[in-house]
């Protein structure tokens, strides 16, 4: 049984069906496509943000933000959701994805303070990865045996790829051993938000979904931040603040529709491709950028393991997913 939201209709309260895709994947591909995109030069901006702003204040403006223009968007289209008659099980649903992305983007800010945009990148991958592997239990999303190859060849590029940032990692000091520590746990902090986040959509538009984790991500981190740094930023750097914000607006907006149009494993393969986008952001900064003294230097075998991350991306993403077992 269907309820629209939208409409104040009642929701059941019994045990809510699992979320299964709309089956247009070329669309949900397009949208994680998208997605890949901005969030593969949000470390790069995020970097520059935290130069002039604390992680708190940074975190609780871009959630407040992206609350505000969706709130508009959607009054100004009369698409504005009516959530009173929610279930519980709806709002402690929401509570989750709520609280777990909440903490993921202050995690990774503070992993990244400790890290480099480039070592943000290489846990990313666990955020994809593990949000995969958890669609194929929850919602017993089945991969071919072309996808289990792709999948494989996926594994064996991230290996290369990041090879020599791990050794890095593991080397350096406790604080960048600290940084990876906070990433690790920011990584799971958002597969469980995207798990939670998939599973309402079986009852909620994204738009409804996105609308209240902004604006409750924003309570949480309000008494904490502190607004008056925001007023001493430059020019430049209010633009690259306002990027970090319209980044989440778009990015999150994309990937919740994208997990309504294609499974959640397929989409994690492809938003894999994030650390590629961020390398090759790095790679042309420096070109066009140099005073910004950003380090670039990738081996052979580094290379060659982006083109084995894209190639088995890629497979997993355009292949047709076996039926789930429960259908």
């Amino acid at each position: 049984m269907q309820c629209n939201v939208l409409n104040g209709e009642s929701l059941p309260k019994l045990l809510m069906p699992l979320h299964r895709s709309s089956g247009r994947w070329q669309l949900g591909l397009g949208l994680s496509l998208l997605t890949t995109l901005l969030w593969g030069v949000l470390p790069i901006a995020l970097t520059i943000a935290l130069q002039s702003l604390d992680a708190y204040t940074l975190t609780w403006f871009r959630f407040l933000v992206s609350f505000c223009l969706l709130t508009i968007y959607l009054a100004a289209s009369h698409r504005l959701p009516n959530l009173r008659n929610l279930s519980a099980q709806l709002w402690s649903l929401l509570a989750v994805a709520t609280g777990f992305l909440a903490l993921n983007y202050l995690l990774f800010l503070q992993g990244l303070i400790r890290t480099s945009p480039a070592t943000g990148g290489v846990f990313n991958q666990l955020s994809s990865t593990l949000m995969g592997l958890g669609a194929l239990v929850i919602f017993k999303e089945r991969y071919t045996p072309r996808q289990w190859v792709g999948l494989s060849v996926l594994c064996a590029g991230m290996a290369l790829f990041f090879q020599e940032q791990l050794r890095i990692l593991v080397s350096q000091t406790d604080r960048y051993l600290l940084g990876g520590g906070l990433l690790v746990v920011a990584s799971i902090a958002w597969a469980t938000y995207a798990l939670a986040q998939k599973q309402l959509l079986q009852r909620l538009p994204s738009s409804a979904i996105m609308l209240v984790i902004y604006g409750g991500s924003a309570l949480l981190f309000t008494p904490i931040a502190v607004p008056q740094k925001i007023l001493t930023l430059t020019a430049f750097q209010w633009a690259i603040l306002l990027f970090c914000s319209l980044n989440t607006l778009v990015a999150y907006g994309a990937f919740a529709e994208a997990l309504d149009h294609l499974n959640a494993s397929r989409v994690s393969a492809v938003i894999s491709l994030t650390p590629i986008v961020t390398i090759i952001s790095v790679l042309a900064l420096s070109l066009l950028f140099p005073e910004l003294k950003i380090s670039h230097q990738l081996s052979v075998l580094a290379m060659v393991g982006a083109v084995l991350v894209v190639v088995g991306s890629m497979t997993i993403a355009v292949s047709k997913t076996q039926p789930s077992k429960t259908d």
